[in-house]
């Protein structure tokens, strides 16, 4: 055995519950990135979100001791990885046009959806929106599984600067809605029934729609 997964394998000591749980550095960042790695893994294979800690305890490496005390639960893991491929695929654009800076969004949003575990994630994010909030501000009352912060409330929040940014230079005001249901809806609807063709035609044809939409 490495001393690398001696390391992950050791559970982790209990933190006040009122201190933040960490997320960057050393090895706490080695541990979420094994589980999640592994999570993400066994999704892929086995095609739902309903997998026993203990299966990504082995897969990962990580004591289940220190899963169960970070995450919780299963879908607490999910809710994270969910978050994690939010973060680093849906970085909100600047391209300095609202038209451009919609393509582009549609393009990142299409392209997440690509991987085998797609669809099984984006049932578990929506399935995990908090009761009550279609926007929210990503505050604690709008915290997911495990009490990590649902990512869709924050990630509303940045669209809508986004959007707010292109109206202070003159071009059209678009709402979170607008983009909601005229681009995001269509991409994750054929993403969750497997429908194929998500090309640029496509794409921009969505977002072509949204801005016609506005302008009539």
């Amino acid at each position: 055995m490495t001393e690398e997964h001696r390391d992950l394998n050791e559970p982790e000591r209990p933190e006040p519950e009122d201190r933040p749980r960490r997320r960057t550095g050393g090895r706490s960042a080695r541990v979420r990135e094994a589980v999640l790695k592994a999570t993400a893994e066994l999704i892929a294979e086995q095609g739902h979100e309903r997998i026993p800690i203990a299966e990504i305890a082995e897969r990962s490496g990580v004591h289940q001791t220190s899963i169960y005390r970070r995450w919780r639960t299963t879908n607490a893991i999910v809710l994270d990885l969910s978050q994690e491929r939010l973060a680093s695929t849906w970085a909100i654009p600047d391209t300095g046009s609202l038209r451009g800076d919609l393509l582009t969004y549609a393009h990142r949003a299409a392209e997440s959806m690509t991987g085998p575990d797609a669809a099984v994630l984006l049932r578990a994010l929506i399935a995990s929106v908090p009761l009550g909030g279609s926007g929210g501000t990503g505050d604690a009352e709008d915290a997911g599984a495990g009490g990590i912060p649902h990512p869709l409330p924050a990630r509303g929040k940045d669209l809508q600067d986004m959007l707010d940014r292109a109206a202070s230079r003159g071009e059209p005001r678009l709402d979170l809605l607008d983009v909601l249901d005229g681009i995001l809806a269509p991409i994750y609807l054929r993403t969750l029934f497997h429908i194929p063709v998500m090309d640029d035609p496509y794409l921009t044809s969505l977002v072509d729609k949204v801005l016609a939409h506005t302008a009539s």
